[in-house]
């Protein structure tokens, strides 16, 4: 009987030892979902290494490598001017729409004045409007104002963003107000405050807004392609469907394009990722 009230002990323990905890198994999900969500840009990257014969050969790792695929794109294509565009219409919106947003988002979280509540409720309702709905006023307004075919027509309507607004807004209701009744007192204005205050305590923010604008405006495609026709300002996704229209067949080369376009983005990812978790949390002052 002892022997057996030993064994039964022991076959318990040892069960108990086998069940993993639910710390464990939620890491053990999260790296199933995280070489999910990795396998297919590691698919195309590795793809884009081979040739045309074994692109679709369903090898995560090339039998063949090549660059011949990054040479073609840059060569046969201005690939390098479509990257181009799509850097200087990235960036000049970002920095447009951090420079606005912050700058509509103090006064209306700070400032006093008549319909604030309702003026921050009908931009908040804008988020509730999707981009189908008003791309055709938006093209007729674009066109009345001779903005198609320029960069204008392509950075002035992506500047205004709901979401910037509401997130700035948000942080800066969460900033203690004595740093800025300090600065007032001694003789500060309104924009002395937002400019020397409130602005260095929105990096955080601000950075991961940044990356969220231009990761934005660098995938944009529906409206390039509505407001441009000059192949000079075409930007880099246009580029790669118009490349995957010309060689449907030729994967090689549209995952090359697409490598090329996407390793920017994962990079900018990679190194302010932190930034993006703060942004998501919303915290104030550390």
């Amino acid at each position: 009987m002892a022997s057996d009230t030993l064994a039964t002990r022991a076959r318990a323990a040892a069960g108990r030892r086998r069940t993993l905890s639910p710390r464990a198994w939620l890491t053990i999900l999260a790296v199933v979902v995280s070489v999910i969500s990795v396998l297919p840009v590691l698919w195309m990257v590795t793809s884009s290494f081979k040739t045309r014969a074994t692109v679709t050969d369903g090898n995560l790792i090339p039998r063949e490598f090549t660059f011949d695929n990054f040479v073609y794109v840059f060569t046969e294509v201005p690939f390098g001017r479509y990257l181009w565009n799509s850097f200087l219409i990235s960036a000049v919106i970002t920095v447009a729409a951090l420079f606005f947003h912050s700058m509509a988002a103090y006064a209306l979280a700070r400032l006093r004045f008549p319909g604030r509540e309702k003026l921050f409720g009908a931009i908040f309702a804008t988020l509730l409007v999707t981009a189908p709905v008003v791309l055709i006023p938006l093209f007729l307004v674009a066109r009345e104002l001779n903005l198609l075919d320029s960069y204008a027509g392509l950075i002035i309507p992506a500047i205004f963003n709901a979401f910037g607004i509401f997130l700035l807004r948000q942080f800066y209701l969460g900033l203690p107000k004595e740093l800025e009744e300090a600065a007032v007192i001694d003789g500060c204005g309104h924009w002395r405050v937002y400019w020397n205050i409130v602005l260095p305590m929105s990096r955080p923010i601000l950075s991961a807004l940044a990356i969220f604008f231009f990761l934005a405006n660098w995938n944009a495609f529906v409206w390039p392609l509505v407001a441009t026709n000059d192949q000079d300002l075409t930007v880099v996704q246009l580029g790669i469907a118009s490349f995957q229209t010309q060689y449907t067949s030729n994967w090689n080369y549209i995952l090359a394009a697409a490598t090329v376009a996407a390793l920017p983005m994962l990079i900018l990812f990679f190194v302010f990722q932190r930034q993006i978790v703060e942004s998501v949390k919303t915290s104030g002052l550390k």
